[in-house]
């Protein structure tokens, strides 16, 4: 196949999906693959936003360069929307000689046969693999996904869980955590929340803990319209969360601004009824980061909220106690002023891949002895 000829998206989409598979052992995301589509039809990061009706500044700056980096990582070059038709003719050209059959080309091949002609190709990287071999199979509970608080099967990050455990103890603390998809940032949200729970006697000023965890994911479309709406959604959810009565309606005023209106709400609503500590975890924020209007304001809302908590700025002693957690999987790409985001203060805590004894450790966990091969 000539590298200047248009190739057909589904062989591409083949090739592309065994490598990921074949390299990672997962197949690729919707939105990876319509990236996929539109660069190999020559469109632009805001074609393709428009089109999957996402923020251009998300397709841009994290499913794009995301995309570039996983293909390269299994391809065993570099990959970049720019290079990609022609790395990808050069595999298809490389797997139809090692092949013989023109049939794979035209997808006749079933998925394993793809997958192990991606292996065997002489363009794959020759770096050893790691093999699970089942050792007994009692534990069977999913590998992906939140870790329930009493699984074996969460591995922990010395020290970060202990650095976190430590700073949700201060009076107005923010923590920040960081990590790529399946990675473990909303299990250890959870026990950051179970310990706060467990340990409500070790926190000053207080007699009761109160946790609640919002996850942005599951917000209906329609709630991020506007800034008013959104915020009305945010405080009348964490009022549901902590049983409270419901008095956004009532005290909401056109008088004042959508963050003022939020800000006395917590001011006036929840902190004084709940008589303790708030410990507010946010997951999934990234998907603010699609609604730039909305990310404008709510991210310096919350900024506003940690100084008041941690400095006193505003008199009210009430913002003390509150603690904020925050959890995403991107880079901030939208543009926010430094003294405004609340991702350049508290504590910062970037999740990172296991180390080979934590893999070895998990893999025992699970039943499996590694061998390299």
């Amino acid at each position: 196949m000539e590298q200047d000829e248009a190739i057909p998206f589904d062989t591409a989409l083949k090739v592309a999906d065994a490598a990921v598979f074949a390299h990672a052992a997962r197949h690729l995301k919707n939105i990876e693959v319509a990236v996929l589509r539109g660069a190999l039809q020559g469109q632009k990061y805001d074609q393709i936003a428009e089109a999957c009706d996402y923020a251009p500044e998300y397709i841009k700056h994290d499913v794009g360069p995301k995309l570039w980096q996983l293909l390269s990582s299994s391809l065993g070059e570099k990959v970049s929307k720019t290079n990609l038709t022609a790395v990808l003719a050069q595999w298809i050209d490389q797997i139809v000689q090692n092949s013989g059959e023109d049939e794979w080309v035209q997808g006749e091949v079933e998925e394993q046969e793809s997958r192990e002609a991606i292996q065997n190709s002489s363009c794959a990287r020759s770096a050893p693999k790691v093999r699970p071999k089942v050792q007994n199979s009692k534990l069977s509970e999913p590998a992906i996904g939140l870790i329930a608080l009493d699984s074996e099967f969460y591995v922990e990050r010395p020290p970060i869980e202990a650095r976190c455990y430590e700073e949700v103890m201060r009076p107005g603390a923010l923590i920040r955590i960081k990590a790529a998809s399946q990675m473990g940032k909303t299990s250890l949200m959870v026990r950051i929340l179970a310990h706060a729970k467990q340990h409500s006697a070790d926190f000053t000023g207080a007699d009761k803990v109160h946790t609640v965890a919002l996850s942005l994911q599951r917000v209906d479309k329609d709630i991020f319209t506007n800034l008013d709406r959104f915020l009305r959604w945010f405080c009348a959810a964490v009022t549901r969360k902590l049983q409270l009565a419901h008095q956004v309606d009532e005290y909401w005023s056109s008088t004042f601004g959508s963050k003022g209106n939020c800000t006395s709400y917590f001011e006036d609503c929840i902190l004084p009824e709940i008589n303790g500590i708030l410990v507010l975890a946010l997951d999934q924020v990234d998907e603010v980061f699609l609604h730039p209007k909305i990310a404008d304001d709510f991210f310096p809302l919350l900024r506003s909220w940690y100084e008041e908590a941690a400095y006193g700025d505003s008199g009210n002693p009430l913002w003390r106690n509150l603690r904020l957690i925050i959890v995403h999987s991107t880079e901030v790409y939208i543009p926010l002023d430094i003294n405004k985001s609340p991702f350049n203060v508290g504590l910062a805590i970037e999740l990172k891949e296991f180390s080979a004894p934590q893999v070895f450790d998990l893999a025992q966990r699970y039943g499996l002895n590694l061998s390299t091969s």
